[in-house]
């Protein structure tokens, strides 16, 4: 089955969210190249995102499209990346986003199931 794993961490905090000038970027990244090999082919799919505030919203209002620069909420945490994995069930899923560097450093991973519409006509 596949989950979806969202890292979600607070960007002002360089500590937990180092950009690539910020002290630690080489060691938080180190350590998501280091994931990648613990999850081999599990791993179907994953991206960063760029900071929250190159975001945009889209909304349909009486067929009108309306757009607003920024995420969907304000939240404290940011959505800051995804990783798209097939697990076993949910107990694997919970074990592999554990590893996710984001998940030690003081963000947070946010485990989903994907809905399988591949029953469907």
């Amino acid at each position: 089955m596949k989950y979806v794993c969202l890292i979600y961490a607070d960007e002002s905090d360089k500590a937990v969210s180092p950009g690539p000038e910020d002290p630690g970027f080489g060691e938080m990244m180190a350590g998501y190249m280091a994931y990648d090999g613990i999850v081999g082919e599990r791993l179907q799919g994953g991206e960063a995102l760029q900071d929250s505030a190159t975001a945009t919203t889209v909304q349909v209002v009486d067929g009108e499209i309306v757009t607003t620069d920024g995420p969907f909420a304000e939240t404290k945490e940011q959505l800051g990346g995804f990783y798209l994995l097939e697990c076993a069930d949910l107990d694997d899923a919970i074990k592999m986003a554990s590893h996710i560097p984001h998940a030690a450093m003081g963000g947070r991973i946010e485990v989903r199931p994907v809905m399988d519409y591949s029953n469907f006509s």
